[in-house]
């Protein structure tokens, strides 16, 4: 296992460090998890909670095992929490905690990532829960209620209610009703509760319609009830009497929320993603939203006093919308979205790892930033037609073209036109896409010998890297070049039939457009002239591998070519010979994406075999597998060689792997290709559970002393002090004189001013022969302090724990008089005993340091006088010139990575 780079850690990350590598043994020795990008909501709606001291409102999503935090302001991701146990099938907050459920487990957290409460008893999974003054009330899939005791975690009340009668679908806390709950079921009814002596107060009338949400509204005794027939009634509690009700068509409702700004505002959503906003002075209809999302409505919730609209979606989607007062209009102000389906394909775009494009079944074409998500961009969703025909909701469905299946990228003329390409399942024509403007181009190329054969699809391309060509093949066998700026057909490869016989497979071009190479599914691959002769080109050569070529892969600056075959191998091509250098044998499943690593030492394969492996090629042997549960479909190794991005089956994300090698020495070993490794978790963004379950952040937050005797011989740690309590503490005196010195005297009466100058005392009549007792240096008359007492009870016990906890709290002033004020040769040897007990075990390495610098700065004659003290002081440098060498060659070595790496 890999040494860490720095070995300088505070206590707080020694926990989380051992976890990881505890984590990392069931990992592969290059790639370990980095992150999840890409994910945005799910399934659950979200939340919101008002932070005063922040003066923002803070969006709460989840998304599968985690669940983020995000600013209302600019839709800012602020936090990730920890991965729960499974997925999170609930979510609520109040002004303290965020509360996820967990299969049948609650959990309570502060601060969007610190545990602070665990409650378990239900035994089914939980489905709905609220916040009620100090309780919790959360209802489980068996229809059981239970209360709970928020700080202490007790259970204080259960019922059970029978789903055949009342199973409960949603609930609320109806403002002013103290202890009250209001509770609605599937069979359309409504129920009042007495929380605290569990009574039920009121039956409501029954509409035998499901009802979905229950919301309050600003008024009181008023509230929003929402039917899954799309029904809307605004019913009074006091009176049991239904105000209005509304009706949307577009089927039921899942989301009410209320406008707090003095606006006579209701937002509804539904099952299709539209969002209306109904006036409830003139109960109509004031503005609606088609296809606001491409998923059901889950979540909305608007801010508090503000004229925005906060909405989420299992499309993986978040949206702020702001409502303009003068028209009552609703336009979209910021969006944070991911794929709303798996990426097809995934590439790293440019010389630098921070950008990612990436490809979706949904017919659309993000960027995704390894820097930040505020980074990420959205260039856009394929459509046959323009923007006119967006307008109109069905049209713009029926235009939507089929999913991105291939795409090719150049940087060199990414400013002057489009620059990237993609293939369409199923389709002939080749989009073009421009990074520079974010947005589909306008060409879409298709040669005019198969604009009327409608069996021909696109199945290969690339773009030369001059930017000015694009190459793409066909299931025709045709082989076509076009010019990147207008669009212009410029050259067909091969005959009249084709340059292969079915469908080509691979495409790919040198770097200096001088060969075009070419893959089969009739397994030839074919070198081409780039430049034709008499309008036509025949291959300068061929290779006949006598099986059926998927894809090639190609890396610039080696002329390496990877082509995966039929029968799951993968084999190496060396552009100059025209010969195979290389087999690769070991895959169980169809080849789905491959990749070169920056120095083309390395080639990363991905299988349906649910295997990623990486191949040695100088050696031509195994090296390492990457085993996860779900197939690997698409991935890229980082220009600057950091990172590995992967995308998955029935994933929405990608993940992002950093490769260890980058940042430590791992042996590289041949391993056997039958070599079947533990499966790898995907990334996430915080440690993991041991249990699920067990695991309490204030256990970590709480870490005693001695629990770090068990730390890693090579591992040193810092404390968790601010830098003023320790660093200038040897120059507590000249900082003291200039403080002094800035204090201005007081003023004096102009009347004493010049006498005061000449005015002296005569003290030669109090001089006296004998020393004064109470001024005496005598150890003896001196009163010991509290810290010396703690020092001296450790003589016999040399347990120091809790004489460095009482250095911790004091401050710099204190410590210097403490340490001055060691008075007997005994309490100095404790000292340097605690000293050299800090040192030797590698605890709090630069308090060990600042104090023994003040000491010696005090007690040198001491030192000098006293055998003991030197003997000791002797101890201290040899412990101290190891442990130094060990942190200054670490810290040299990570100095190196960060300047080769700049």
């Amino acid at each position: 296992m890999p040494v860490s780079v720095c070995t300088v850690w505070s206590e707080s990350c020694t926990v989380q460090f051992k976890m990881a590598d505890l984590a990392s043994l069931e990992q592969s020795k290059i790639f370990v998890q980095n992150r999840a990008l890409g994910y945005v909501s799910g399934q659950i709606p979200l939340v919101t909670r008002y932070i005063k001291r922040r003066k923002e409102t803070f969006i709460v999503t989840c998304v599968g095992k985690v669940f983020h935090t995000y600013g209302s302001s600019h839709l800012t991701l602020l936090s990730v929490s920890g991965p729960h146990p499974g997925d999170i099938t609930c979510l609520a907050a109040d002004n303290f905690h965020v509360y996820t459920a967990s299969n049948n487990v609650i959990f309570a957290w502060r601060r969007g990532t610190e545990l602070k409460h665990v409650y378990k008893s239900h035994e089914k999974s939980v489905h709905s829960m609220l916040p009620f003054g100090p309780n919790l009330l959360s209802i489980d899939e068996e229809n059981t209620l239970k209360v709970w005791n928020i700080k202490d975690t007790s259970l204080i009340f259960e019922l059970n209610f029978s789903k055949n009668l009342f199973q409960i679908t949603a609930l609320i806390h109806p403002n002013t009703y103290i202890n009250k709950v209001l509770f609605g079921s599937q069979q359309g009814q409504l129920q009042l509760w007495n929380i605290n002596n569990m009574k039920l107060i009121y039956t409501f009338n029954q509409w035998n319609k499901p009802i979905t949400v229950l919301k309050q509204a600003p008024a009181i005794d008023i509230v929003a009830i929402g039917f899954s027939t799309g029904r809307i009634i605004l019913h009074n509690l006091k009176y049991d009497k239904t105000i209005f009700d509304l009706t949307q068509d577009w089927g039921g409702v899942t989301s009410i929320s209320f406008s707090t700004d003095g606006s006579p505002i209701m937002a509804t959503g539904n099952m299709d993603g539209h969002i209306v906003l109904w006036n409830l002075e003139e109960r109509k209809v004031e503005s609606q939203l088609h296809v606001a999302h491409n998923g059901a409505v889950k979540g909305l919730s608007f801010i508090e006093n503000e004229s925005l609209l906060i909405s989420s979606s299992p499309d993986n989607s978040l949206k702020s919308w702001i409502i303009d007062r003068s028209s009552e209009k609703i336009r979209l102000l910021r969006r944070r979205e991911g794929h709303m389906g798996p990426p097809t394909i995934i590439r790293f775009y440019g010389n630098n790892s921070s950008s990612i494009l990436s490809a979706s079944v949904d017919s659309s074409l993000k960027v995704f930033s390894t820097i930040s998500a505020a980074l990420n961009q959205n260039m856009g969703r394929a459509y046959f037609k323009g923007k006119s025909t967006r307008k109109k909701e069905k049209a713009a469905y029926d235009s939507l073209m089929p999913p991105i299946m291939y795409i090719a990228a150049e940087t060199t003329r990414e400013k002057e036109w489009s620059n990237i390409a993609a293939l369409h399942l199923g389709l002939s024509m080749v989009t073009t896409w421009s990074y520079d403007q974010m947005k589909m181009g306008k060409l879409k190329l298709l040669p005019q010998h198969l604009k009327h054969n409608k069996n021909a699809v696109a199945t290969a391309l690339c773009i030369t890297k001059c930017g000015s060509f694009i190459i793409i093949g066909y299931n025709t066998g045709h082989i076509d070049r076009f010019n990147m700026q207008s669009g212009i057909h410029r050259a067909s490869y091969g005959n009249e039939n084709g340059a292969h016989r079915g469908i080509v497979s691979g495409l790919t071009t040198d770097c200096v457009n001088q060969t075009i190479i070419s893959a089969g599914q009739d397994g030839l691959i074919k070198f081409w002239n780039f430049k034709l002769i008499n309008g036509r080109t025949s291959p300068q050569s061929t290779i006949n591998l006598k099986e059926s070529i998927k894809w090639l892969r190609y890396h610039n600056e080696s002329f390496l070519i990877a082509a995966a075959l039929e029968n799951f191998d993968v084999i190496i091509i060396d552009q100059d010979t025209k010969k195979i250098v290389r087999l690769f044998q070991g895959h169980n499943g169809r080849l789905t994406d491959a990749c070169f690593n920056t120095d083309s030492r390395w080639l990363i394969t991905a299988s349906m075999d649910c295997t990623i492996r990486t191949w040695d090629i100088p050696s031509g042997h195994l090296i390492d597998v990457l085993q996860v549960s779900d197939a690997c479909t698409s991935l890229d190794f980082s220009p600057s060689g950091e990172f590995l991005i992967t995308a998955h089956v029935d994933h929405l994300g990608l993940y992002l792997w950093s490769n260890r090698t980058v940042y430590s020495h791992v042996s590289l070993k041949a391993i056997d290709v039958n070599y079947s490794p533990t499966k790898t978790d995907f990334p996430e963004t915080t440690f993991r559970f041991t249990d699920g379950t067990n695991e309490n952040i204030n256990e970590l937050n709480n870490i005693e002393y001695e629990v770090r005797e068990k730390l890693d011989k090579d591992l040193l740690t810092m404390s968790n002090l601010a830098s003023s309590k320790w660093r200038n503490i040897i120059d507590i005196d000249i900082i003291k004189k200039k403080v002094n010195v800035l204090n201005v005297p007081e003023k004096r009466p102009f009347f004493l001013s010049a006498a005061s100058r000449a005015l002296k005392f005569d003290i030669e009549n109090n001089k006296s022969n004998n020393n004064n007792k109470i001024l005496s240096n005598d150890s003896n008359s001196l009163k010991i302090t509290i810290f010396s007492k703690l020092l001296e009870a450790t003589i016999s016990t040399n347990q120091f724990s809790e004489v460095i906890k009482r250095l911790k709290l004091m401050g710099p002033s204190l410590i210097n008089f403490e340490i001055k004020s060691l008075s007997s040769i005994s309490l100095m040897l404790q000292f340097l005993e605690l000293i050299l007990h800090l040192i030797k075990h590698k605890y709090d390495f630069e308090l060990a340091h600042s104090y023994l610098t003040i000491f010696l700065k005090w007690h040198a004659s001491d030192i000098i006088n006293s055998k003991d003290l030197r003997s000791i002081i002797m101890k201290i440098q040899k412990i101290h010139l190891k442990t130094f060498l060990l942190l200054r060659g670490d810290m040299f070595y990570s100095l190196s990575i960060v300047q080769s790496l700049k």
